[in-house]
């Protein structure tokens, strides 16, 4: 061990202050002498899991992976909860439980990042194949998991108390946080004292992120089926033609944005997929979109729920054209952080990470199910890290461009330096609870 490690892992709680209990900057320094062994095994982790993504409720050779890794630390491990999920536990005396949340699966989209590494996969989605990539960041997110185990097993002798690290199945479908409280997992492993996830955004890497209260957004999926009669495409008045429907209903719907919802209040309705015909003359009789409905307020999820029903049904009435079937199906729900836990640990990255750690000013309009460990009693924190190099922004501002952001086959955050940044903020995030 190096010198400075050794004075960082002895003066990690040099403050008696009770929101400044862990002398973070000391325990940066620890962590970093850490990192500094085992980054290597971490950047190597990251690219193979990136290679090799898996959908929601498939992804058993990443959980499997990332059982190997937690077991060799010490872990006892307990997979297959909630179909492909896992819970890692690791006692260290008497003391409150924490539980930290990584994300397993990708998503059904193809990646055009360029990188050496990047996802060639295919896996079944909705009955077809379909190409998977890492394209939010869950990638990133199971390396620095990994990595804060590995540092918090270093720096055992400075805390007491249990560690539960899941790793959760189907974030980006919404269904995996609540299958796994479903499964009873608080009942079977202990209920968590307290919880931290966390997000790699396009922020500057280096730069820490948090908020208390509402964090994230309410989120719904959409389907609609619009029924028509179909026929030959060139004569189009012997058909009811569910095309013109659906594209109808994509631009009319906007209304319900810009005309019935506070313009104050966020409210978000997107249409991302459409599935209709076979051919360019033929008709369909149906026509099938799909779409995410996305919020902050209760009763602006209400307003634009019954806005999508009403609209649907108001374009297959003009068309001539039989009910369409409107399904809306709850997603996550708002990410609220706990108050006194977002002060405490927000005071702690101030001190470690100085100007990089920014307040987060509104809540976000992305969505996570995150939310469900919260609605079962976990007081939580759920925070963001920055995944592009301050260059790479500045010189996109230059050119009047932005970066591609999560979810876009361009996403590629440096791994490094957001790698890095997760495992000190996480493992600096768990010390502020579990620190002696």
């Amino acid at each position: 061990m190096t010198r400075l490690a050794a004075l960082a892992l002895t003066g990690l709680l040099a403050s008696t202050s009770p929101a400044l209990a862990l002398n973070a900057p000391v325990a940066r320094a620890a962590i970093d002498a850490q990192l500094t062994k085992s980054y290597p095994g971490l950047d190597a982790l990251y690219r193979q899991i990136h290679a090799h993504p898996e959908l929601a409720f498939q992804e058993k050779a990443t959980a499997a992976r990332l059982a190997k890794e937690m077991r060799a630390l010490g872990f006892e491990v307990t997979e297959g909860v909630a179909t492909t999920g896992l819970v890692a536990i690791y006692h260290n005396g008497p003391g409150p439980t924490v539980l930290v949340r990584t994300e397993l699966d990708a998503l059904p989209m193809e990646e055009k990042t360029g990188l050496p590494w990047a996802s060639k996969a295919i896996q079944d989605w909705n009955g077809k194949p379909s190409p998977v990539a890492h394209s939010c960041g869950h990638d990133i997110h199971m390396a620095a998991w990994v990595g804060t185990a590995q540092a918090l097993v270093a720096m055992k002798d400075r805390w007491h108390g249990t560690l539960m690290f899941i790793g959760q199945p189907a974030e980006e479908s919404t269904g995996g946080a609540k299958a796994m409280v479903a499964e009873g997992i608080f009942s079977k492993f202990g209920k968590p004292d307290y919880g931290f996830a966390l997000h790699v955004g396009g922020g500057p890497t280096g730069e820490v992120t948090w908020r208390a209260g509402a964090t994230t957004s309410n989120s719904d999926s959409l389907d609609i089926l619009f029924k028509g009669k179909g026929g030959h495409g060139s004569m189009p008045a012997t058909t009811i033609d569910p095309i013109m429907e659906e594209a109808r209903f994509i631009v009319d719907v906007q209304s319900v944005i810009s005309r019935e919802k506070d313009p104050a209040a966020f409210g978000v309705i997107t249409i991302g997929a459409i599935q209709a015909g076979s051919a360019g003359n033929i008709i369909p009789d149906r026509a099938l979109l799909r779409g995410t409905i996305r919020s902050h307020e209760a009763s602006v999820r209400v307003k634009l729920h019954d806005g999508i029903k009403r609209t649907a049904n108001a374009v297959a009435a003009m068309a001539g054209a039989p009910a369409p079937e409107v399904t809306i199906t709850p997603g996550g729900q708002a990410v609220i952080n706990d108050t006194a836990l977002a002060d405490r640990t927000g005071a702690i990255f101030r001190a470690a990470f100085g100007q990089n750690a920014q307040l987060q000013l509104a809540p976000s309009s992305a969505s996570e199910d995150y939310s469900e460990f919260i609605i079962a009693g976990v007081p939580s924190l759920f925070f963001g890290i920055g995944g592009y190099e301050p260059a790479q922004l500045k010189a996109a501002a230059a050119r009047g461009e932005t970066l591609a952001s999560n979810h876009s086959p361009q996403f590629a955050p440096v791994a490094e330096p957001a790698i890095r940044t997760g495992v000190e903020a996480m493992t600096l995030a768990v010390l502020g609870v579990l620190g002696r």
